[in-house]
């Protein structure tokens, strides 16, 4: 699992399963795919796929698909099928595919605010970002109206059997930075379905966020590091760097207040500069403050300014992987504890299988 979402994955039918993601917010240029009962996100649309020496031949009658490394079969694979609520639209005529998607095998995602201020500057804007591209390419909305998501996030439960979702949004201002509009969308989500949500955001500017987007409904929380060594931060994403280390650090202690450990996250891009040490060692302090430190490795999306960046290497997710794996575990915040959010889908990253 490691070494294929490192390497990612040659389609022999491209069109096996639920359709592949292509540009927007993350996971971007990837596809579901179910390995030994693991459910995964694999690249297929990055140049590191196109060479990749993993290959899924075409499906047959029962949905199985046989993997190849090189001309040798050494797995049997399968994808998650396009789920039911995609043949569906909105009463205003959005495609529901449009509101939200499906990522993994169960968990519906959208990003609320399809538009960002670090992205509309070039100066800005994070280097491996691409919120922009799906929206210009009309496979979604800028906004999506908190009515649009309750009547998606009812239909993907009682049509597909969705276990929690995902809100994630683009950065509209230096001050809440998207709280306001994740309480909006979760209170009447959950007017409509009982789902577990995660709200995805940068650490507003007052901490008593945290405590107004528990009550509309957020069940945990994400504030997304990214990357973890300041001077790496200034290079790679200019304008979220100007939101500090500190402030992050401080911001997840005061939501483990109110979430509860465990129940807040964080995401770590590995393979864009940072050491193996410097990651490990800010997932120990994340970790003493009840943070789960979803470490997942960098995927070059096309059309970024680090389209042509390298992967990471499986041996260096390894070497992270696995003694964060068993520190994860030795702190009583392990994925499946999780209520909702990246973490708990855990499909970006083999995180999950190195808890034990």
């Amino acid at each position: 699992m490691t070494e294929l979402q490192s390497f990612g994955l040659r389609l022999a039918d491209p069109s096996a399963g639920a359709a592949s993601r292509r540009g927007g917010a993350g996971p971007s240029d990837h596809k579901a795919v179910v390995v030994d009962g693991h459910t995964i996100m694999v690249p297929v649309h990055t140049s590191t796929a196109w060479h990749s020496p993993f290959t899924a031949q075409a499906p047959d009658a029962m949905g199985q698909s046989t993997l190849t490394r090189g001309t040798i079969p050494i797995a049997r694979i399968s994808f998650p099928t396009q789920p039911r609520f995609y043949g569906m639209q909105t009463f205003d005529g959005v495609p529901y595919s449009q509101i939200a998607t499906l990522h993994g095998s169960d968990v519906l995602a959208t990003t609320v605010l399809q538009t960002c201020i670090r992205y509309e500057s070039r100066r800005k804007t994070c280097k491996f970002c691409a919120i922009g591209q799906s929206l210009a390419a009309g496979r979604t909305i800028a906004r999506k109206t908190p009515e649009q998501l309750a009547e998606v996030a009812r239909a993907a439960v009682l049509l597909d059997g969705v276990k929690h979702m995902v809100l994630t949004t683009g950065t509209p201002n230096a001050t809440d930075r998207g709280a306001q509009i994740l309480c909006e969308s979760a209170f009447a989500i959950k007017a409509a379905v009982d789902l577990p949500i995660q709200g995805q955001c940068e650490p507003p500017d007052d901490d008593r966020w945290f405590a107004r987007m528990k009550a509309a409904g957020i069940d945990t929380l994400g504030m997304h590091l990214e990357v973890v060594t300041p001077a790496v931060r200034e290079k790679i994403m200019p304008g979220k760097a100007s939101v500090p280390i500190a402030r992050y650090m401080s911001a997840f202690e005061a939501a483990v207040g109110v979430f509860g450990r465990g129940q807040v996250s964080t995401y770590i891009l590995a393979g864009l500069g940072d050491t193996r040490e410097a990651i490990l060692e800010i997932c120990d302090a994340l970790l003493a403050l009840g943070v789960y430190p979803f470490v997942v490795p960098f995927v070059p999306i096309g059309g970024t300014p680090l389209e042509d960046h390298p992967a990471p290497t499986p041996a260096f997710m390894q070497s992270i992987l696995q003694p964060l794996g068993q520190r994860v575990a030795a702190a009583g915040l392990r994925s499946g504890d999780i209520k909702a959010g990246c973490g708990k889908c855990g499909a970006c990253s083999s995180l999950s299988v190195y808890e034990g």
